[in-house]
C-alpha cells in the first residue's frame, strides 16, 4: 500500500453489529456470486484503481479503501434492485454473503494497482527514471531500463498475480479456525457488512451513503474548479497556494487544497498523520537547509536539483534508511511473534487438562452460533491437491515466461524464489492476522536486494526489480485472501466462493490496473520530481536496486553516516513504541510514515494534518457521529478527487489546457 502505512477503521460503531441468527438462511456458493455483483465489483474496482495509482504517483500513502468498497457495494446493488423491484420485477434479495463477495471482488482488483508496482519496482525500470538519476551514475546502466508497455504489464500480472492466492488456501482452516487469527481489518469489514443487513444498520448504511455522495460531488466539483486555474507547467493553481507565505512555500509548507490528501488524514489515525508532520518539520525545516548551507563542502555548489551527487541525494538515501530500518524491525518482530505464538499453541494443546463446563444458555448461543460458522467455513472445501497442483502449474508458466519479459533474471532464479515464496507469504500472512501489519513492501524489498547482488553488474537492477514484483505479489495476494477468509467466516460466506471472487477480482485487476495506469502514463508527466505526479517510490526501488550491486561507495559526503543513524534511530524509535506502555507509546512517531515526506515534501503533510485536527475536534463534539461518518466523508473527498483524475486526464491527452494560470510571487519594489 507506496508506504505499508495502510488502516481500516469501520464506518458503524460496535452498537449496531449484530448477533447472526442461527436460523438464517445460507445461499450455496454459486447463488453468492452474481453477475449484478461482478458488474458493480468491476466498476467500483476500475475507480479504486484510480485512486490507489493517484496516491501511488504522488505521495505513496494508500489507506484502506475496503469499508468504501463495502458500503458502496451495499448502495449500488441495493439501488439496483429496488429500481428493478419498482418496475414491477421479480428479483433475487441481496445478502450479506453476495455483498461480501463484492467487497472481496473490489479489494482483489484494486489491491493489484498497489502489488503490481505501477508506483514503484514497475516504474523504477522505465527511461525516465533512468534518466533522472543520471545516465554517469555508478550501476545505472541504459541496459537495465524496460519502458511500461501495457501488453507485457497485463502479461507480467497474469503470470505472477494468481500464485499466491494458492500458496496458503490449504492453511485456511489452521489461520482462521485453529489459530483464531483476529485479522483486525477483516473482522472490521465483516461486522460492517453483517450491520448492514439488520434494520438499523441498514437505514444508518442509508445515511452514510447520502453522506459519501455529498462529500464526493462536492470534492469533484472542487476538483474541477481547480483545474480552470492550473495553467500551463507546474508552478500555476491551487495546488501552488503560498497558504503560510513565500518562505515557507519554498519549503513546501502550504496547504494545497487537495481533498485526497485531508481525506486521507480523516481515514488515518492521528499518530500517522502526526509522525507525517513531524517527518515533514525535522527534513525540510531542520535536516536540508542544515545540508544546504554546507554547499560546496559536502558536496558540489550549483548542482540540478535533482543531481544525485548534490542534496537529491541525501533526500532519497536518508529515506531509504528510515523505511529500511521500520520495515526490518517490524519483520524481525512479527517474526518473533509468529514463533512465540505457534510454540504456546503447541504447548497450550499438550498440556491443557480435560474438565467438565457449566455451560448457561448464553455460552450455549455462542457455541452453537461458533459451531454453525465452522460448518460453514468447512463446508465447501478447495482440494489441497488443486491449490498444489495450481501452485506448482502457475509456478512452471511463470518459471518459462518470466526470463522472456526480463531476460536478467534467470529461471532458476525465478524458481528459487517461488520454492521460498510460500513460507514468506505465511509469515506475511500470519503477521498480518496479529497485528494487522501488511509487510508486503518489505518482503519486495529484500527479494530486491538479494537477487541484484546475486546478478550483479551484468543486469542485476533489471532483475532485482522485477524478483521484488515477484515477491510483492505473492505475500500481497495470500495475505488479502487470508483476510477475506475470516471477513467470509464471520458473514456466513462460502470459503469456495470467496476464493473464487478473488480469482475473478484478480483476473478483472490484471487488466484494469494496468488500463487505468496507462491512463496516468499517456496524460501526465509521470516520475517529474517538480511534478504533481512524482511517482517517488520509483527512484528509490531504482536506488535500492543499484546499492544492492554497488554498495555503497557513491554516496555524497557524510551521507552514509547519516544513514546510519536515521537507520539506528528508526529502530530504536519502533523499540521504544513496543517496550513502554500504551499512555507513552501512543505519542511515539511511526518512522515509516516519517520517512514519506524526506524525498516528496511537507504539502501533503499539512493536508493530512487538517484532516487529523478536523476528526479530533468532530470526535471532541459528538463522538458517535464522527464514528459513525468520518469513514464516509473521507471516502466522498478520496473518491470525488479519484473520479476528476479520469475528466482531468482525457484533457490532457487532447492537449485541452487550462484556460488560466493562477500564480503567487514576492510583489516587485520599486
Amino acid at each position: 500500500m507506496g508506504t505499508e502505512v495502510e488502516v481500516s477503521q469501520p464506518l458503524l460503531s460496535d452498537d449496531n453489529k449484530s448477533c447472526t441468527v442461527v436460523s438464517e438462511q445460507v445461499p450455496e456458493w454459486k447463488d453468492q456470486i452474481t453477475l449484478r455483483g461482478l458488474a458493480v465489483s468491476a466498476m467500483l474496482g476500475t475507480l479504486f484503481c484510480i485512486i490507489t495509482h493517484k496516491l501511488n504517483l504522488t505521495v505513496g500513502i494508500i489507506p484502506s479503501l475496503n469499508v468504501a468498497a463495502g458500503l458502496l457495494g451495499f448502495f449500488f446493488v441495493k439501488s439496483w434492485t429496488g429500481f428493478l423491484s419498482g418496475l414491477g420485477f421479480q428479483v433475487k434479495p441481496f445478502t450479506k454473503q453476495e455483498n461480501t463477495v463484492i467487497q472481496t471482488c473490489v479489494v482483489a482488483c484494486y489491491g493489484l494497482a498497489f502489488s503490481g508496482g505501477f508506483g514503484s519496482y514497475l516504474i523504477a525500470m522505465d527511461e525516465r527514471t533512468y534518466n533522472l538519476i543520471g545516465a554517469d551514475y555508478p550501476g545505472n546502466r541504459a541496459e537495465d531500463v524496460k519502458n511500461p508497455g501495457l501488453l507485457w504489464m497485463i502479461g507480467f500480472l497474469f503470470v505472477v498475480s494468481f500464485l499466491g492466492l494458492f500458496s496458503l488456501v490449504p492453511l485456511r482452516k489452521v489461520m482462521v479456525l485453529d489459530y483464531k487469527l483476529t485479522y483486525p481489518s477483516g473482522t472490521a469489514t465483516a461486522m460492517l457488512i453483517n450491520s448492514f443487513h439488520t434494520n438499523t444498520g441498514a437505514e444508518l448504511a442509508g445515511k452514510q451513503v447520502k453522506c459519501l455522495g455529498k462529500y464526493l460531488s462536492m470534492s469533484l466539483l472542487w476538483s474541477g474548479f481547480k483545474w480552470f486555474f492550473s495553467g500551463i507547467g507546474d508552478s500555476c493553481g491551487f495546488d501552488n497556494f503560498p497558504t503560510f507565505g513565500l518562505t515557507l512555500f519554498k519549503s513546501t509548507f502550504y496547504f494545497d487544497f487537495s481533498p485526497t490528501y485531508v481525506g486521507c488524514g480523516l481515514i488515518c489515525p492521528h499518530i500517522v498523520n502526526c509522525s507525517v508532520l513531524l517527518g515533514a518539520i525535522i527534513s525540510w525545516g531542520f535536516l536540508w537547509p542544515f545540508i544546504s548551507s554546507h554547499a560546496g563542502d559536502w558536496y558540489p555548489d550549483k548542482l540540478e536539483s535533482n543531481d544525485f551527487k548534490g542534496l537529491y541525494g541525501y533526500k532519497v538515501f536518508i529515506a531509504i534508511s528510515l523505511i529500511l530500518g521500520d520495515g526490518l524491525y517490524n519483520l524481525i518482530k512479527i517474526i518473533a511473534i509468529t514463533m512465540k505464538e505457534m510454540c504456546n499453541k503447541s504447548t497450550e494443546e499438550s498440556s491443557l487438562p480435560v474438565v467438565d463446563e457449566v455451560i448457561d444458555d448464553g455460552t450455549l448461543k455462542i457455541l452453537t452460533e461458533q459451531r454453525r460458522k465452522d460448518e460453514i467455513f468447512l463446508k465447501d472445501r478447495i482440494p489441497s491437491w488443486f491449490a498444489a497442483s495450481g501452485y506448482v502449474g502457475l509456478a512452471a508458466i511463470s518459471t518459462a515466461t518470466l526470463p522472456i519479459i526480463y531476460p536478467p533474471l534467470k529461471w532458476y532464479l525465478v524458481l528459487c524464489s517461488y520454492i521460498i515464496a510460500p513460507a514468506l507469504a505465511f509469515c506475511n500472512s500470519y503477521g498480518t492476522g496479529l497485528t494487522d501489519w501488511n509487510l508486503t513492501s518489505t518482503y519486495g524489498k529484500i527479494g530486491l536486494f538479494i537477487i541484484a547482488s546475486l546478478v550483479g553488474s551484468n543486469g542485476g537492477v533489471l532483475a532485482g526489480l522485477a524478483a521484488s514484483g515477484v515477491m510483492m505479489s505473492i505475500v500481497s495476494t495470500a495475505a488479502d485472501l487470508m483476510q477475506d477468509f475470516k471477513t467470509g467466516y464471520l458473514t456466513l460466506s462460502s470459503a469456495k466462493s470467496m476464493f473464487v471472487s478473488q480469482l475473478i477480482g484478480t483476473a478483472i485487476g490484471c487488466v484494469i490496473a494496468p488500463l487505468t495506469f496507462w491512463l496516468f502514463w499517456t496524460a501526465f508527466d509521470i516520475g517529474s520530481p517538480d511534478g504533481p505526479y512524482k511517482a517517488p517510490y520509483a527512484v528509490i526501488f531504482r536506488e535500492m536496486a543499484i546499492l544492492g550491486v554497488e554498495g555503497f561507495s557513491e554516496l555524497p559526503k557524510h551521507c552514509l553516516a547519516l544513514c546510519c543513524g536515521f537507520f539506528a534511530a528508526a529502530l530504536v524509535i519502533n523499540l521504544l513504541r513496543d517496550v513502554t506502555p500504551k499512555s507513552v507509546s501512543q505519542f511515539i512517531p511511526i518512522p515509516m510514515a516519517m520517512a514519506v515526506p524526506f524525498y516528496i515534501g511537507a504539502y501533503f503533510a499539512v493536508d493530512m494534518f487538517i484532516g487529523t485536527v478536523i476528526l479530533y475536534i468532530w470526535e471532541r463534539i459528538n463522538r458517535k457521529d464522527a464514528d459513525d461518518y468520518a469513514g464516509a466523508v473521507a471516502s466522498g473527498l478520496i473518491c470525488g478527487d479519484g473520479i476528476w483524475t479520469v475528466p482531468s486526464a482525457v484533457l490532457s491527452i487532447f492537449r485541452i489546457n487550462p484556460p488560466i494560470c493562477m500564480y503567487f510571487g514576492p510583489s516587485s519594489t520599486s
